[in-house]
C-alpha cells in the first residue's frame, strides 16, 4: 500500500526484490488516486475499513502479509491487527505511527548528497520542488527513480478528497493500543535516519509490540527511503520474507 498523495507507482521499484520469489503482489488504489474505486472515504478510518473489506473481499481467508509505505504502513499496521489470524507479516517503509504532525518527533531537514548539475535536467519548476521537499539525495539517479515513480501519482490525485481525508487523518485508536497483545508474526519496520516527514523515533517507541520485528533506521535516507537506498531496503524486505516463510503455517 502506497502513501498519501501518491499511488501504486510508488511501490513498484520493489518489483526486483521479489524476482526469485514466489510472492503473488497485489497494488492497491487507495481512494484519492486515478486508478482508486470509487469511494465515499471521508477519513483515514474510513481508508482502513476500505482496505480491510477490500482484502476480504478479494482474498477471503487466504493467508497473506502486508507492505505499507508512509500513510499506507499506519494503514498497513491496522489491517494487520484487525485481520491478524490470516496474517503472515508486516512491513513498514517510513511510515506514519504518529498521525499528527505537530506530535511526530522529527530530525531536522538535511540533505546529504546534492549532484551540482541536477538542477539542468530537471523537468519543470513544480517537480524540482516536490523533489527537493523531500530528497536527501539529491542526484540524478533519485530524480529519475522520482520523476517515474512518484510524480504521476501526485498529478493524477484528487486533491479535494485528499484534503478532506486530511482533516481526519488519524484512525479512531493506534492499532497497537487497540490490540494491545504483541503482534507476533514477523514483522519489519524501515525509517529514514534524515526523514524529516515521518521521522523514525514514534515508530521505534513500539518496538516491544512487534518480539519478531526487525526495526532499521538507514543513514542517507530521507521519506522516500526505497528509492535512494534500494539495494539496502530490498535486502531487508527479502530477509522478512524469508523468515515469514520459515514459519509454522507459511505457504
Amino acid at each position: 500500500m502506497h502513501g498519501f498523495g501518491v499511488d501504486h507507482r510508488i511501490m513498484l521499484p520493489l518489483e526486483s526484490t521479489f524476482k526469485t520469489l514466489a510472492w503473488r503482489r497485489i497494488y492497491l488504489d487507495l481512494p484519492w488516486t486515478g486508478n482508486g474505486s470509487p469511494s465515499s472515504a471521508a477519513s483515514a478510518q474510513d481508508v482502513a475499513d476500505g482496505v480491510v473489506e477490500e482484502i476480504r473481499n478479494r482474498l477471503g481467508d487466504e493467508p497473506f502479509a502486508l507492505l505499507g509505505n508512509s500513510f499506507g504502513g499506519m494503514i498497513a499496521r491496522h489491517v494487520a491487527h484487525a485481520l491478524k489470524n490470516q496474517v503472515l507479516g508486516l512491513a513498514t517503509l517510513a511510515p506514519v505511527f504518529t498521525a499528527a504532525h505537530e506530535d511526530r518527533i522529527l530530525p531536522d531537514r538535511r540533505v546529504i548528497q546534492q549532484d551540482p548539475g541536477l538542477a539542468e535536467g530537471m523537468a519543470s519548476a513544480r517537480d524540482t520542488a516536490d523533489f527537493r521537499d523531500v530528497a536527501v539525495l539529491q542526484t540524478a539517479g533519485t530524480y529519475a527513480a522520482f520523476s517515474a515513480y512518484v510524480v504521476p501519482g501526485l498529478r493524477g490525485a484528487n486533491q479535494a478528497l485528499m484534503d478532506e481525508i486530511a482533516a481526519s487523518y488519524a484512525l479512531d485508536d493506534e492499532p497497537e493500543s487497540a490490540h494491545p497483545e504483541p503482534f507476533a508474526a514477523p514483522s519489519l519496520h524501515i525509517f529514514g535516519r534524515q526523514d524529516h516527514v515521518t521521522g523514525y523515533e514514534d515508530g521505534w517507541a513500539h518496538r516491544e509490540h512487534y518480539p519478531r520485528g526487525t526495526f532499521s533506521v538507514l543513514d542517507a535516507a530521507g521519506h522516500n527511503l526505497h528509492l535512494e537506498r534500494p539495494e539496502l531496503v530490498s535486502a531487508l524486505i527479502r530477509d522478512w520474507l524469508e523468515r515469514i516463510e520459515d514459519c509454522p503455517g507459511s505457504p
